[in-house]
């Protein structure tokens, strides 16, 4: 027989090579070629043409039904923020985070809501055995029953663990799985995980490119012949994105990333790409022994434990998506016993953060080139948005003054390396959320729009141009 031909694919972006190579010329991945035995291709014939079924034609715009189906409105309020309103019909929805973030979780809860209301859901796992899933579903629906106690009738996930529309199903041949689809016809089809699913016509194992490429292009004709929504669980690599080609993200409609300290209970469910809605939109969970909770109110959680007038914290106004959130971000500068000062931010960007230290060295005076520097988002959250630069440059100076900066004032502008403060976007929103928290002054860019204070009555807002005048309105007498 002859001998069976070999090729290496790359595992991070899918470059094929006859040979084996260290490190990957494309992507600049080391030791992600792996072997796989190439496949004859199969000589199928096309079955649409011998069925005589009509092929596709061009249509006009004013030929085309816009109204469509509706979406199906998800029980999970901070979810459907982040999808866009519900879950579209045919759409393809990848979730990806780290392991133990709360993928899986996240997911049960959303198909055991979803089929008490809106019908039948498979969910297929390739990791967990039945019964596994059993108990955690169990597990759930009793926290969440004892934390309802003051509620009158059934918790939600009690009632659908005794629905018969909610299907489960281990198995990993995706042609299984759909034979199973196509006898079924659920509404919503969970796979758990993308990388244990394959296809019994290829030669490479599971979670290779071929196959997840081919399964992925598999169930996204499933859903969009069939109306059927499908939700895909991703693995992620240890720098975090989702593993698998890269086409992988690009086959399916929308990309969601569930992102939280593992030393936090606080989760955040962002959308990278999304083709019914916005990818600026933010959910905000807390993973509990109930499952998934949602936290509507983010601002008033992350400022729980605020201690006020102590050196060191800052509110800055940041928004995520169209929902501004109040975060406390704290300040510590010490002697540095070493010859280099350490910049070690947590939450913030490095670079960030460099350039804010230097500002505060150039343009406001502050002996910061001997002192070690750390800067903390309390709650585990990241903030990347330059609007936070002024609470950092605020919390910074507090600390390295010890003069607290006062307690019922927040901060909102970017700064710039001549030491201006530059505006920012969605002002209003971001004063009318810290007037509602209880904060009575906002320090803000001099060039903010006029009218962004209508309706703020009771919130005083001072206006500076650069960062030496933010500072001197906001930090109290030593």
């Amino acid at each position: 027989m002859p001998k069976p031909k070999t090729q290496f694919v790359c595992q991070n972006c899918g470059r094929v090579s006859p040979r084996y190579m260290g490190k990957c010329p494309q992507c600049g991945a080391f030791n992600a070629m792996v072997e796989e035995v190439v496949a004859e291709p199969a000589r199928v014939t096309n079955a649409r043409a011998l069925a005589g079924v009509a092929r596709s034609t061009p249509k006009t715009l004013s030929q085309i039904d816009g109204e469509g189906d509706e979406r199906w409105p998800l029980p999970i309020q901070e979810f459907s923020r982040v999808l866009g309103g519900g879950i579209v019909p045919g759409s393809l929805v990848l979730v990806g985070g780290d392991p133990g973030i709360g993928k899986s979780t996240l997911l049960l809860q959303m198909a055991l809501l979803l089929a008490e209301s809106a019908g039948p859901v498979l969910y297929v796992s390739g990791e967990e055995s039945e019964r596994q899933i059993k108990l955690r579903a169990t597990r759930l629906a009793r926290e969440a029953a004892q934390n309802e106690k003051a509620g009158d009738g059934e918790s939600p996930l009690r009632r659908a663990l005794s629905s018969e529309k909610l299907l489960l199903l281990t198995e990993t041949n995706l042609d299984s799985i759909l034979e199973h689809v196509h006898s079924l016809r659920p509404r919503l089809l969970v796979i758990d995980s993308i990388q244990t699913v394959y296809l019994q016509g290829l030669e490479s194992t599971a979670g290779s490119v071929s196959q997840v490429r081919e399964c992925a292009a598999r169930l996204q004709e499933l859903a969009k012949t069939s109306g059927i929504a499908v939700f895909l669980i991703g693995h992620v690599t240890k720098e975090g994105a989702i593993a698998g080609p890269r086409l992988l993200e690009h086959i399916v409609d929308t990309v969601l990333q569930l992102e939280g300290d593992r030393y936090q209970s606080y989760r955040l469910l962002r959308a990278a790409k999304n083709r019914f809605g916005a990818t600026s939109e933010v959910g905000v969970f807390e993973m509990t022994g109930a499952g998934m909770t949602e936290v509507s109110n983010p601002s008033e959680v992350f400022l729980a434990e605020r201690m006020v007038n102590v050196p060191g914290s800052a509110i800055a106004v940041t928004m995520e998506g169209t929902r501004p959130i109040l975060v406390e971000i704290q300040g510590l500068t010490s002697a540095a016993n070493q010859g280099n000062p350490r910049r070690t931010p947590n939450g913030v960007d490095l670079y960030r953060l460099m350039m804010i230290s230097a500002v505060l060295t150039r343009r406001v005076g502050l002996r910061l080139f001997d002192q070690d520097i750390f800067v903390n988002v309390v709650g585990g959250l990241r903030v990347d948005e330059p609007a936070a630069d002024l609470a950092i440059a605020a919390a910074i100076a507090s600390s390295a003054q010890d003069r607290p900066v006062l307690a019922d004032c927040a901060l909102i502008g970017e700064i710039g390396l001549s030491g201006e403060l530059r505006a920012v976007s969605q002002l209003p929103q971001r004063l009318r959320e810290a007037r509602q928290l209880g904060f009575r002054r906002v320090v803000v860019p001099r060039t903010f729009r006029k009218g962004a204070e209508t309706a703020l009555d009771g919130l005083e807002i001072v206006s500076a141009r650069s960062v030496r005048e933010a500072l001197e309105a906001v930090l109290t007498a030593r």
